[in-house]
């Protein structure tokens, strides 16, 4: 491959790209196991696909904001590195696909020109921050948390205790009581709220922790009514740290932060987060609020011309279910809704040419896989209109239960089963044309996965299905596992839905159909379609879909997948959302090295809280790799610590510290300082050193 100069302000940035391209280099040579160089392409936002020799890139917008600039590179990139079309996903990063492994760094590069990053967009990470895409526009935001959202993702990009975790850690912040942002299915969520303290008004966040949905979902747990302001960051910084020592490593199906919590019980992890508050960067943040200056304006020049709306009364829909009024009066919203999150880059260029100067320079994903445009003067709906028009994006419903989130399944995803895509497409047809009253109802939502992990987010559908299969005789076929009543109660709290029954993926329409017909005829006064769930009980739908499971009546049809023509057979490969672990010593002493240079280098930077978190990771792996050695399985980092006394102090194999626990467990028990980092590392360095003895001694013996 041949490598290319990069000249970016960032030294950190332009670093780490460099980085990348020579690791790519090491890895084609041979020189990096597969499974190491994956941990660290996916930190990079670089990530496998379905196809065999070619990459999905994720890149990384906290909140979902874009500028017409950012909006336009993003597109640029994706047709000189990629297919031209970029995917909207519910965690508001874009993401393009079908990208050669060696052009990725140049890909990088060029997004980082105008500040965008891929940086821990995938992996085991602090991944990308979620917001509510009417963050700053909210009616009933007690105060805008663009600039908290946007300070959450600057703080934990690149901290050491951020880039190795067990699993990814996810967080969001929502801009009122009514939960947009979804906080009750992160690792760590945040809603606004303030109150009055001696006369002064005081702002602050109820937070919540440990909640994620995948196969075994759950609900996160309420830490924080209110944290004030300033003590939002270091305590994320605790959690993350607390998570990153006591969760599992082993088992990845295991290892999300939830998981920890279920075992040990939200009030064991609150005292690890108390304990671990001493040794965290800084004990107070201060949100800069002034760093995010008010949205520009747009000009509101419209291009000169006649106005040409082809649906009149479509565009009296569209303003009624996609258009919202904003905070700032004489102001309005606009949301587009992107068929299964896709857009072309001709069109993405084609919207910005023609909509600068009508919305603000400031276009924002959704976590529905949709757009959003804001700063719109009421006389300007129809032109914005008439351009969606012209692209074919002007579909009203937003929100509605034609509105549908689907994860890419089969389509280009190692872990999908059945295609979720073409199925959204199909129901969200069968909304519009036989229940059009849907539209304008923003309670029922259809949520669509390719497989048990829930990037579609099924887990909270009103009515969700996720892919699987079903052996019929001597034949597979593509099914979806049907689930009804999950949703959002707002103020952090939601409802997971049950899992009913699963029937041939064909027969999904016909769930939609018994589900809205039987809420329709039985219904009471103004009861959503959640409430109903919750009167009735998941036996009542298990009895009400069960003829939809009839095996004995499969037509030929039934046994090809939606958007197919040949016969379903399940191809499931290899996931890499979270990575996958390293158990080569010699690879993990090498590592722990890294980490210990790393540590040098952040106290010649007087980056000191930094350098005591790269040491004790070079503890870790040290001891990690010495355990292998003996054969001892390695799980939580804290198992380690307590395996490497048993297995090495107590026999009298190590002799540095009678207890190794507490010697590497110093890290919570010191503030950060010059002192305590330069002694750590170096006791660090000496243990670095008895492991390289130890190890040659035992291959020589």
């Amino acid at each position: 491959m041949q490598s290319f100069r990069t000249e970016l302000e960032n030294p950190l940035v332009e670093k780490d790209i460099i980085e990348l391209e020579q690791k790519i280099r090491a890895f084609r040579e041979g020189k990096i196991p597969d499974e190491k160089f994956r941990s660290l392409r996916l930190a990079r936002g670089v990530y496998g696909q379905r196809q065999q020799g070619v990459q999905m890139v994720r890149i990384k917008l906290p909140y979902g904001k874009m500028t017409f600039a950012q909006w336009k590179r993003i597109s640029d990139v994706s047709d000189e590195f990629s297919i031209g079309n970029l995917h909207l996903t519910t965690r508001q990063d874009v993401q393009i696909h079908y990208v050669s492994l060696e052009r990725t760094p140049e890909l990088w590069s060029l997004l980082e020109e105008e500040s965008i990053t891929m940086r821990e967009a995938c992996g085991n990470t602090v991944r990308n921050v979620t917001g509510s895409d009417i963050a700053g526009v909210d009616p009933e935001e007690p105060f805008d948390i663009t600039p908290y959202a946007h300070a959450i993702f600057e703080y934990f990009l690149r901290k050491p205790f951020g880039q190795e975790l067990g699993r990814k850690f996810k967080i969001a912040v929502s801009s009122s009581e009514k939960d947009t942002a979804l906080v009750f299915m992160h690792d760590l969520g945040a809603i606004p709220r303030v109150k009055v303290v001696d006369g002064k008004e005081v702002r602050g966040f109820k937070v919540v922790v440990g909640g994620g949905l995948g196969a075994q979902p759950f609900l996160a747990h309420t830490t924080h009514e209110f944290l004030e302001e300033d003590l939002l960051i270091p305590y994320i910084e605790a959690v993350i740290r607390v998570f990153d020592r006591n969760g599992e490593r082993n088992s990845r199906h295991k290892a999300r932060i939830k998981f920890l919590i279920n075992q040990i019980g939200i009030d064991a992890f609150n005292e690890l987060v108390a304990a671990e508050q001493k040794a965290v960067s800084v004990k107070t943040y201060k949100i800069d609020r002034s760093a995010h200056a008010a949205t520009a304006l747009p000009s509101g020049v419209l291009p000169a011309g006649d106005i040409k709306i082809k649906n009149p009364l479509n565009f009296e829909l569209w303003k009624k279910t996609n258009v919202k009024e904003q905070k700032q009066k004489g102001y309005y919203l606009a949301f587009v809704r992107v068929p299964n999150g896709n857009i072309s880059t001709e069109i993405s260029r084609r919207l910005i040419e023609k909509l600068q100067g009508v919305i603000a320079d400031d276009v924002r994903v959704t976590i529905t896989q949709n757009l959003q445009f804001r700063y719109i003067k009421p006389e300007h709906l129809g032109y914005v209109y008439s351009v969606l028009e012209a692209e074919n994006l002007a579909a009203p419903g937003y929100g509605s239960a034609a509105d549908i989130v689907s994860c890419p399944g089969t389509d280009t995803c190692n872990l999908g089963i059945s295609n979720s895509t073409s199925l959204a497409v199909v129901l969200s047809s069968l909304i519009e044309d036989e229940y059009p009253e849907l539209l304008l109802n923003e309670d029922i939502a259809i949520r669509i996965s390719g497989c048990m992990n829930s990037c579609g987010q099924h887990g909270i559908g009103t009515i969700g299905f996720h892919g699987s299969s079903l052996k019929v005789k001597d034949k597979v076929v593509p099914a979806v596992q049907v689930l009804i009543g999950g949703g959002n109660l707002g103020g952090g709290e939601g409802r997971i839905a049950d899992k009913v029954l699963k029937v041939p993926s064909k027969r999904a329409p016909e769930v939609v159909r018994y589900v809205i017909n039987d809420f329709n005829a039985n219904k009471q006064g103004d009861e959503t379609l959640l409430q109903y769930t919750f009167r009735v009980g998941d036996r009542y739908y298990y009895e009400l879909l069960k003829p939809l499971t009839n095996t004995a009546t499969l037509e030929a049809e039934e046994y090809i997948d939606w958007g197919h023509v040949e016969t379903f057979a399940t191809a499931i490969g290899v996931g890499e959302c979270a990575g996958v672990m390293i158990d080569l010593v010699s690879t993990l002493i090498f590592e722990a090295e890294e980490k210990i240079d790393l540590a040098i280098s952040s106290i010649e930077n007087g980056a000191y809280a930094d350098s005591i978190y790269y040491t004790y990771a070079g503890f870790i792996n040290t001891a990690k790799a010495l355990l292998l050695n003996h054969q001892v399985q390695c799980n939580t980092q804290t198992g380690i610590l307590k395996d490497f006394d048993a297995h090495f102090t107590e026999k009298g194999l190590y002799s540095g510290t009678d207890s190794f626990k507490e010697l590497v467990l110093q890290i919570n028990k010191n503030e950060p300082g010059a002192e305590f980092a330069s002694s750590y590392l170096q006791q660090a360095k000496d243990f670095v050193t008895y492991a390289k003895a130890y190890k040659e001694e035992a291959v020589t013996a």
